[in-house]
């Protein structure tokens, strides 16, 4: 994809330990704020990273604080607008209950108005993040595996000579389809090497559009029939087919990785230098590294190495003493799609821009 930069090689970063998912609440790194409000009322376009935010030092700290495990991260559908976020500061927890109302056995809750809602459905539940940044993200593939491609149905041959294809245009693909009949289409990118040992990851795919199949090849025929649903850039012969991915997860709750995860930068999306709050990046770990939907990691600088003015000079005087200087953290990120080798990331609360090779680990 030639709107991504990335990275060479850099040194290693020290290990960090990775916090534990249903820690308990006072653990230090889950302190609620100073100033946290006794109660939100949850509204439309508020979103779960926000609405935490307003209470605890580090929003990630969300599952913790409201006890949910592992399995019920995977589905949180149970915060909507019209309904209130209280503080029980004598317990130091958050709950639709409020912390004073009568016990009797039986949970209270804001009453909501009357309305239909499917169960399970959670199309009008608040969202961990905004959608609008990453929905591109979730509905593409764009990272894709070595040998995934190599693999792939191909465009063989183009309908009435014409040499590129747009919406509409028919087109036929030789390759094995196992069932599916909607594909999107790639070219090849960039090779993605990890910036710490150079080791091929992965391969940015440049995203061309999208492909319904009309026919399947018959006995004595090599090709199957396709005509072009969508267009984003022009379709030609040797560009790669791949199925459409299913409806993405969209509701994730913020929390720690499973364990200790070191990573880097790998690239940013749009073709900048420097990337800021609610941009996209790429990092060079992914589910086989222990990351999974909704995980958070800090980001940091590196700290330079300087001359130290004070210090002694070398031999002859030549040279001085160079000191290290600490790792400065500028922001966190949230990982909302993630591969085996890499992972997309979305940047919160930065206070400084994230530049490639910058560090993502585990929240201390």
């Amino acid at each position: 994809m030639k709107n991504f930069i990335t990275v060479g090689a850099r040194g290693a970063v020290a290990a960090v330990f990775a916090s534990v998912l249903a820690a308990p609440v006072q653990a230090a790194t889950c302190e609620f704020r100073p100033n946290a409000p006794d109660q939100h009322l949850v509204v439309r376009g508020d979103t779960l990273w926000d609405i935490s935010g307003q209470f605890l030092e580090h929003p990630w700290c969300w599952p913790q604080v409201w006890g949910i495990n592992r399995d019920q991260i995977r589905d949180p559908h149970w915060i909507y607008p019209g309904q209130t976020v209280y503080f029980d500061r004598l317990n130091r927890r958050l709950s639709l209950s409020r912390p004073d109302a009568p016990s009797d056995g039986i949970e209270q809750t804001t009453r909501l108005s009357p309305q239909i809602r499917t169960e399970g459905l959670g199309n009008d539940a608040v969202q961990s993040i905004s959608a609008g940044a990453i929905e591109p993200f979730l509905s593409r593939p764009l990272i894709v595996e070595e040998g995934e491609l190599n693999s792939a149905p191909r465009i063989a041959a183009i309908g009435d000579n014409h040499v590129y294809l747009g919406k509409d245009d028919k087109l036929y693909v030789r390759g094995v389809l196992h069932g599916a009949t909607s594909f999107q289409v790639f070219r090849p990118g960039s090779a993605l090497k990890d910036p710490e040992t150079g080791r091929l990851l992965a391969y940015e795919a440049v995203y061309l559009g999208t492909v319904k199949l009309q026919a399947e090849a018959k006995p004595g025929v090599d090709v199957h029939t396709f005509t072009v649903s969508s267009s984003t850039q022009e379709m030609g012969v040797g560009d790669r087919l791949m199925p459409a991915p299913p409806t993405p997860l969209r509701n994730y709750v913020p929390h720690p990785p499973q364990r200790q995860v070191n990573a880097r930068v790998l690239s940013i999306y749009s073709g900048v230098t420097y990337a800021g709050q609610n941009q996209v990046v790429s990092v060079n770990r992914g589910s086989l590294d222990g990351l999974d939907v909704g995980a958070v990691l800090q980001l940091y600088h590196f700290g330079q190495t300087v001359a130290d003015p004070g210090g002694k000079q070398g031999v002859m005087g030549l040279g001085k003493t160079m000191i290290k200087l600490p790792d400065e953290q500028i922001g966190n990120l949230f990982i909302f799609r993630v591969f085996k080798h890499v992972a997309y990331g979305l940047i919160m609360q930065v206070t400084k821009p994230v530049e490639v090779g910058d560090v993502a680990k585990s929240p201390e």
